[in-house]
């Protein structure tokens, strides 16, 4: 291991030096404790004193003829006392509530995805359209809390899902090791271990490999920010504050979690390896960062101004993230207004891919809470995202933040009756995939789920016995295939001629009319958020000479009424003429434009 990059907060393979190692002949453990007295290697069997090894702050044992999966943690002497620890580095971990260890070697598994890894981007001019999914309650074989499927068995389930709903991405909410369930994997104990609930390191490299094989990628949500305060984790590791803050101010996160201390290049070094860890050993396709507002700003708070070491650092974590694995995508969920984001680090940015549009994601949902008499003072709530949406390379969730902690499911975020929440959530789906960005939902949104998500049951798939709820299923389904296969959708998401408003100035009326372009096609989707029907709404294109409907949201296969169909809509002189029914909208293609 290069010793001075390690200090110095420029390596991404600490890896590969630290953690426990196979040989032929023997199994090496090293550990990195600088303030530790002593350390013992904790077997099963036996205790076996560690050496002090380099500058007296690396700690090795070699243990011969030691099986893989043997169990494993470190006994580290500090202040008069020890504390058992499981690996920083360690590669796999014990279901909990047990947290030892487990040696697990890499390069066992030979992943089949040569042709996906090659050909894979960013995206930037290509459909992105992502399922985010948490492992353990998308689908439950006995259905109790603790019934999982393994990694291998997931995707047997899954893959054939995400191909029929039409998502070629997969997000997965954390899957590093952690303690408590209900933290959903944001409270990290294991950073280069995959979760065990779910198997073992190499059946989620075949996880990730079938996927690729079946043209879905994958993208892993990472937490760079901060990490579990369970004694045997990175907390106070060595009996002082290596990896976290000694300060209490800055040290203990909102949540209640330990804050990394970005400004040493040790913690610097673990946190770049981790993410260069799974980008290359697994074979994600990026990473989705948790919380990058606690990393711009002190504890997230504008307030307490920037916190310049944290810049810093993830910006050297994101170039070479992206020098080191060929066509990854980075992004953050960030909630603040922090300009360059997205911009490249050679730019003065932080060289994410992509930002979560926060913003737009709460003034959508805010508008569509409202009755209808009250969206007309509102009405510019849906305009505004395109005031500066300019400013980054935006992506639109509809994420698991949305449904949990008493904020209802997108479904009972809608106003009104239910034949009124289904209608408006079809015609809030449209409009999302309509609006210039990459595409993120949740699992459980496309089922119109009623109830909050709970990672302790599986989502309600047997909703879909109702008709409304199946229509919807199959509606969403439609329009998922409608996006990837057009690419006025999503080619010129970040150029200025890629979208326009053709009308947003029909306050009373509340209709908007929107059109993307690419460099073949040109489409204009019509949306009628009132409880009344408009008769006779007109809307000029310019150029235009024909229209087909590709999708309206209130065909009778979707569990509509009918009433907008193509006998309903008429072009002449570039002009469209329509009459609309409550809560609807309408997705056309245009000619001659």
């Amino acid at each position: 291991m290069d010793y001075y990059g390690f200090y110095t907060g420029q390596i991404f393979d600490a890896y590969e030096y630290l953690g426990a190692h196979f040989t032929a002949e023997k199994t090496t453990f090293r550990t990195f404790a600088p303030q530790a007295q002593k350390i013992e290697l904790l077997l099963e069997d036996r205790c076996i004193p560690m050496n002090k090894v380099y500058n007296g702050q690396f700690y090795e044992a070699e243990v011969e003829d030691l099986p893989c999966g043997s169990k494993y943690e470190y006994r580290i002497y500090a202040g008069g006392g020890y504390t058992d620890h499981c690996d920083p580095y360690g590669y796999a971990m014990e279901l909990r509530p047990e947290h030892k260890s487990v040696t697990s070697q890499l390069g066992t598994y030979l992943f089949g995805d040569g042709d996906w890894m090659k050909k894979r981007s960013d995206m930037k001019n290509k459909p992105l359209n992502i399922y985010e999914l948490h492992a353990g309650s998308f689908r439950k074989p006995g259905g109790l809390p603790d019934d999982w499927y393994n990694y291998e068995e997931l995707g047997e389930v899954l893959i054939p899902y995400l191909k029929e709903c039409g998502y070629n991405y997969v997000e997965f909410l954390p899957l590093c090791e952690y303690p408590s369930d209900e933290s959903w994997g944001y409270q990290t104990t294991g950073y280069f271990a995959p979760t065990s609930r779910y198997g073992t390191p190499q059946q989620l490299m075949k996880l990730i490999d079938r996927l690729h094989q079946e043209e879905i990628g994958a993208i892993l949500d990472f937490v760079p920010v901060h990490f579990a305060i369970d004694s045997y984790g990175l907390s106070r590791y060595d009996g002082s504050a290596l990896y976290e803050y000694p300060n209490q101010d800055v040290g203990v996160s909102e949540w209640g979690s330990c804050n990394f201390m970005h400004s040493r290049g040790e913690v610097k070094s673990f946190l770049q390896s981790s993410a260069n860890y799974w980008l290359k050993e697994f074979h994600f396709d990026g990473l989705r960062m948790d919380a990058i507002s606690r990393i711009i700003f002190w504890q997230g708070d504008e307030r307490r101004g920037v916190n310049s070491n944290a810049l810093d650092f993830v910006k050297t974590m994101n170039r070479n993230l992206k020098e080191k694995n060929k066509g990854c995508m980075l992004i953050a969920e960030d909630s603040t207004s922090f300009k360059g984001i997205t911009k490249e680090c050679e730019k003065g940015g932080l060289g994410f891919d992509y930002k979560w549009d926060l913003g737009w994601m709460n003034d959508t949902l805010a508008y569509f809470k409202l009755p209808p008499e009250q969206r007309t003072e509102k009405y510019h709530q849906l305009t505004f995202s395109m005031m500066y949406f300019g400013d980054e390379n935006y992506l639109l969730p509809f994420s698991h933040d949305e449904v949990v902690h008493l904020k209802g499911s997108i479904l009972n975020k809608m106003y009104g009756s239910k034949e009124e929440q289904f209608r408006q959530a079809k015609a809030l789906y449209l409009y999302m995939m309509m609006h210039p960005g990459k595409q993120l939902n949740f699992m459980g949104n496309e089922l119109a789920m009623t109830r909050e998500w709970d990672e302790k049951r599986e989502l309600d798939f047997a909703l879909l016995e109702d008709s409304l709820h199946q229509g919807f299923h199959d509606y969403m389904k439609e329009l998922n295939h409608i996006y990837l296969t057009n690419p006025a959708m999503y080619e010129e998401d970040y150029e200025t001629n890629g979208f326009e408003w053709a009308d947003c100035h029909q306050e009373q009326r509340l209709i908007y009319a929107m059109l993307r372009r690419s460099k073949k096609e040109t489409l204009l989707a019509v949306f009628h958020f009132g409880s009344r029907v408009q008769n006779d709404y007109q809307v000029k294109v310019e150029g235009m000479t024909d229209a087909i409907m590709l999708l309206s949201t209130d065909e009778k296969r979707f569990g509509g009424a009918g009433e907008l169909s193509e006998q309903s809509f008429t072009v002449k002189d570039g002009t469209l003429t329509c009459t609309l029914p409550p809560y609807s909208g309408i997705l056309l293609r245009v000619s001659g434009s």
